[in-house]
């Protein structure tokens, strides 16, 4: 009796407002909007053809064993998106994004950082006065 309680509670299956993911895949993009909230919902409705457009994109890809290369950080991540790797430009370089369920309604942007850590290294040649005395040679 015991076993059988931990292996309920052991594995969480994944649900977005009460569905299961296969039940999310089944549904058009304007069904899944409906479970999202206002911004979002907003979103993806109006981005309606450019979400269907990149997702017929990304599948031709896939099929053809290409990595998928996007500057639209605005695009709204939905179920038929899970699973696949995309990569999403940062403003500098394109950073691979693997799309979990967790990420459902978020956009694309938010997990392709534009700003990194600054890393100061050590004061070139002239930037301090004990060196604005030496030759640049």
């Amino acid at each position: 009796m015991a076993l059988d309680k931990k292996k309920i509670i052991g594995k969480k299956e994944f649900s977005f407002r009460g569905q299961s993911l296969d039940e999310l895949k089944k549904l058009d993009i304007r069904e899944f909007a409906k479970l999202l909230k206002s911004n979002e919902k907003r979103t993806a409705l109006r981005q309606y053809d450019e979400l269907h457009k990149f997702l017929i994109t990304c599948n031709n890809k896939l099929a053809k064993n290409k990595q998928i290369k996007t500057h639209l950080r605005h695009l709204v991540v939905v179920p038929n998106m899970v699973g696949m790797r995309i990569n999403v430009y940062s403003g500098k370089a394109f950073i691979p994004v693997d799309i979990i369920p967790e990420m459902l309604g978020h956009r694309l942007g938010e997990f392709s950082p534009t700003r990194t850590k600054v890393k100061h290294g050590s004061a070139g040649v002239g930037a301090t006065r004990s060196s604005a005395s030496r030759s640049v040679k």
